[in-house]
């Protein structure tokens, strides 16, 4: 095996800290991500308790990772773009306000999810 393709412990650990420095990152700096990560606190429980099965549960509670996952790419789009470009430019607006799409996309992702998956149990579910 080639040295250069082998991940060792300390590579990993490196790997696992800049991620943690990341999340800390998103956390302090973006108050979507911040919001977000309070709704995941409740989606990703309720989506484990409500969804039918391994797949339902999977459905109600990817897109919530997903978001996350856009919105801290975003974030970092957002800061490469103002660091390289700190004046207007359109394209450098282009790419932020592309972006935020990114994550509302996702975001309506989630809902439609919720919809389908819980909306017809709804009545049940608060005993109508």
């Amino acid at each position: 095996m080639a040295a250069e393709g082998f991940r060792g412990p300390r590579q990993l650990w490196n790997a696992l800290r800049w991620s943690m420095k990341g999340l800390r990152a998103g956390w302090r700096h973006e108050a979507s991500f911040r919001f977000e990560v309070c709704l995941a606190i409740v989606v990703v429980p309720l989506g484990l308790y409500l969804g039918h099965g391994a797949l339902e549960k999977l459905a109600l509670v990817l897109p919530m990772f997903l978001v996350l996952s856009a919105e801290l790419l975003n974030s970092a789009i957002e800061a490469v773009v103002d660091k390289v470009s700190p004046e207007f430019h359109e394209l450098a607006g282009r790419a932020k306000d592309m972006g935020s799409a990114a994550v509302f996309v996702l975001l309506v992702f989630m809902g439609l999810s919720w919809v389908l998956i819980v909306g017809p149990r709804l009545p049940a579910i608060l005993g109508a």
